[in-house]
C-alpha cells in the first residue's frame, strides 16, 4: 500500500476542504515482530522519539544494568573526565560484575566510566555516584529527576549499578528515552563504541586492559551500542542502538530470558531491528513556509495576509500509515499584526491520532487603522484632486 499524505484546511468564515496525495514507492511491508522471548519490548526512531512497535512497552519492570545508561550521562553532564576519583570502602565491596577497585585508590572519571560501560562494573558505579554527588542515595534522586526531566515518568533509581532493590525500576519506553537522550550526547557515543581501553591506578599505577562485552557491535550492520543488564530479578536485558542510511533506531528488551538463555536477548533485538528498517522510513510531511491560505484582517491598512507554516515536520512511518493534517486558521485577525505572529496550527495526525502540532504565521506587517492614518488618507486625495 502506498504512503498517502492528506492536508485538510479549514479556514473559519468559508470551510474549505483541500486534499492532496503524496503517492511514495513502498517497501514491501513485513510482519511485526514474532516469537520473542522478551516479556517486554519496543522499539523508537531515535531521530523523532516516535515509538514504532512495543510489547507491554509501558509496564514497569527491573532494569539491571541499563541503569547504567543514566549512571553515565549524568557523570558526563556534572563533571570533566580528568577529574580525579577516589575509592570508598563501600564502592570497593559492591558485588560482581566488578573491576576490584581498592579503598583508597584513585583514578581519572574518564577511565572509570570506560569501565562502567565496557564491563559493567558495580564497583565502579556506585565510586562515580559518590564522586558525583557525595553518596548513592544522593545520586539516585538526581538520576530520578533527570528521567523525570527527560520525560521518563514511570522510572526510580535506587541503585546506581541496577542491583535488584526494591522501587527500582524503569520501562521499556523510559529506557528508550534515555538512550534517546544519552546517544545526544559526542562522549557517551565514543564510550560505548570503543573496542578495548587500557588504563592505570593514579597512585600506584596498577593497570588494567579492558574489552567490550557488547557483542551487539559485531554482529549487526550499523550498530551503535548500547548496553546489557541482568539480574535474578529482570532478566537478561539489552538496550541497542543502530544506524542504517537516514535511519536510526533505538531498540529495548527486558527480561529476554533467564540462564542459560544470555542469546535470547542478541535474537530479539535483531528481529526487532530487522522490522524496523525493513518498515519504516522518515518523511517529510510538512515543510515551513508553505502556503495554507490567505485570511481577512479587521481594523488594518491591509485587507487580507498569507498564512504560512512556521516549521518542517519529519514523522517516521510505515508503509500503510496515512498522515492527516488539519489547519486551523483563528478566525477575526485584528490589526496590528506582527511578522511571524502565530495565527492558527497544523495539526498532524497519523493513523488517526495526534501526534504533533505546529503553528501557523503570518508573512505580513499589518499596521492598524488610525485617525491619523486617515487624515494622512484624505489629505493625500485632497492634495492630488488639488493639483
Amino acid at each position: 500500500m502506498m504512503k498517502k499524505i492528506t492536508s485538510i484546511v479549514a479556514y473559519i468564515f468559508i470551510v474549505i476542504i483541500i486534499f492532496s496525495s503524496n503517492m511514495v514507492s513502498a517497501k514491501e511491508s513485513n510482519k511485526e515482530p514474532e516469537k520473542l522471548y522478551a516479556y517486554s519490548a519496543l522499539l523508537m526512531d531515535k531521530k523523532t522519539g516516535r515509538v514504532l512497535w512495543e510489547k507491554k512497552g509501558f509496564e514497569e519492570r527491573a532494569m539491571a544494568s541499563t541503569t547504567k545508561i543514566m549512571t553515565c550521562i549524568m557523570a558526563l553532564e556534572s563533571c570533566e573526565l580528568d577529574e580525579i576519583v577516589e575509592v570508598s570502602e563501600k564502592a570497593s565491596k559492591a558485588p560482581k560484575v566488578k573491576l576490584y577497585i581498592r579503598p583508597g585508590e584513585q583514578y581519572y572519571l574518564g577511565d572509570l566510566l570506560h569501565a562502567l560501560m565496557l564491563v559493567s562494573s558495580n564497583d565502579v558505579a556506585i565510586a562515580v555516584a559518590e564522586h558525583v554527588a557525595g553518596s548513592t542515595e544522593k545520586f539516585c534522586k538526581l538520576m530520578t529527576a533527570k528521567a523525570k526531566e527527560i520525560g521518563a515518568i514511570n522510572t526510580c533509581y535506587i541503585t546506581p549499578n541496577g542491583l535488584d532493590a526494591e522501587g527500582h525500576h524503569t520501562t521499556a519506553y523510559d529506557l528508550a528515552l534515555v538512550t534517546r537522550y544519552a546517544l545526544n550526547n559526542e562522549m557517551f557515543n565514543k564510550i560505548i563504541n570503543t573496542p578495548s581501553k587500557s588504563f592505570c591506578e593514579i597512585k600506584e599505577g596498577r593497570n588494567f586492559n579492558i574489552n567490550n562485552k557488547n557483542s551487539f557491535l559485531n554482529m549487526y550492520d550499523g550498530a551503535n551500542g548500547v548496553k546489557t543488564g541482568f539480574t535474578s530479578k529482570a532478566g537478561y536485558c539489552f538496550v541497542g542502538s543502530a544506524k542504517q542510511e537516514d535511519l536510526e533506531l533505538i531498540s529495548v528488551v527486558l527480561a529476554s530470558g533467564w540462564p542459560n538463555n544470555k542469546t535470547y536477548k542478541w535474537s530479539d533485538t535483531k528481529k526487532i531491528m530487522n522490522y524496523g528498517f525493513d518498515n519504516f522510513e522518515t518523511r517529510t510531511v510538512l515543510t515551513s513556509n508553505k502556503h495554507v491560505c490567505q485570511i481577512g484582517v479587521d481594523k488594518g491598512i491591509i485587507k487580507d495576509i498569507d498564512v504560512l507554516t512556521s516549521d518542517n515536520v519529519e514523522i517516521t512511518l510505515s508503509d500503510d500509515e496515512t498522515v492527516d493534517i488539519l489547519y486551523n486558521v483563528e478566525p477575526n485577525l485584528i490589526a496590528p499584526i506582527e511578522i511571524g505572529q502565530n495565527v492558527g496550527e497544523a495539526a498532524i495526525y497519523v493513523d488517526g491520532k495526534f501526534y504533533y502540532s505546529v503553528p501557523l504565521i503570518s508573512n505580513t506587517e499589518v499596521e492598524k487603522i488610525t485617525y491619523k492614518y486617515i487624515f494622512n488618507k484624505v489629505l493625500d486625495k485632497f492634495l492630488l484632486f488639488s493639483n
